[in-house]
């Protein structure tokens, strides 16, 4: 891996950048690109051992910023599917290839590209929350979050449409993550994901990291995103297709 790349450190200290100010509740789902953005220049389980860590260091600096901000109603519906979805993605983690994970992330990243142009979260909107729903989006974050750290799509499906005020929409996002991937530890050990070298990228990652979430946080109500939702989505969309493209390649055509 080419640790010392420019083209590589560049890649994922944007990566983490954004992940983190996701982590504050700045970008919404847009933190799910760090194990994309990282797949261009790692192999896709390389790049989710290495966020892991991160992940965990972000997530105390957002729990203890909105550890008074949190509906632990929707965390007693969620988190017992999570539990269930994480359980999957460990028993999957052996079968799938690093081609199937790429593709995997690709086809997750163009759904909640789909879901913001076609927003099925603005058509349940008014519904009461449902548990087997809530279960159902907990599984299915606590899945994609173990195979790539992309659970936010499925986890803003169930609970935006609840219309939390933003500071419990994001003390109840960072309390769910704290604990889904505090759960992926164990397992991530096992499956040598936590290796010497993949933690010491993730030491030295960690401290861009929590300057993106406490960016975040300094800048969360002092900035318009009309214009920055409108290029992310498409850098995203782009991002997609490639991850696609290159899983699609290796999984079908042995590329």
């Amino acid at each position: 891996m080419p640790i010392f790349d420019p083209y590589f450190v560049t890649v994922a200290v944007i990566a983490v950048l954004v992940v983190g100010l996701s982590k504050a509740g700045l970008l919404g789902s847009l933190g799910m690109v760090g194990v994309p953005l990282l797949s261009l220049v790692m192999p896709a389980r390389d790049a989710a051992g290495i966020m892991l860590p991160v992940l965990l260091a972000m997530d105390v600096i957002a729990v203890w910023t909105y550890r008074k901000e949190v509906d632990w109603r929707i965390l007693r519906i969620m988190l017992p599917g999570a539990a269930v979805g994480t359980l999957l993605g460990w028993a999957l983690w052996s079968v799938v290839s690093d081609a199937g994970v790429l593709l995997f992330v690709g086809v997750v990243t163009l759904l909640f590209i789909l879901d913001a142009l076609l927003p099925l979260r603005k058509k349940l909107e008014g519904l009461p929350p449902s548990r087997l729903w809530g279960n159902f989006w907990g599984g299915f974050a606590g899945f994609t979050s173990f195979i790539s750290h992309t659970g936010g799509p499925p986890f803003q499906i169930y609970v935006l449409p609840q219309r939390l005020t933003p500071a419990i929409y994001s003390g109840t996002s960072a309390f769910f993550f704290a604990i889904v991937n505090s759960a992926k530890l164990i397992p991530y050990f096992f499956l040598g994901q936590l290796n010497v070298h993949n933690l010491q990228l993730s030491a030295a990652l960690i401290p861009v990291g929590i300057v993106g979430v406490l960016a975040g946080v300094w800048l969360v109500r002092r900035i318009s995103m009309k214009w920055f939702y409108r290029i992310a989505y498409w850098l995203v969309f782009l991002l997609a297709l490639k991850l696609v493209w290159d899983g699609a390649r290796g999984v079908f055509w042995g590329l």
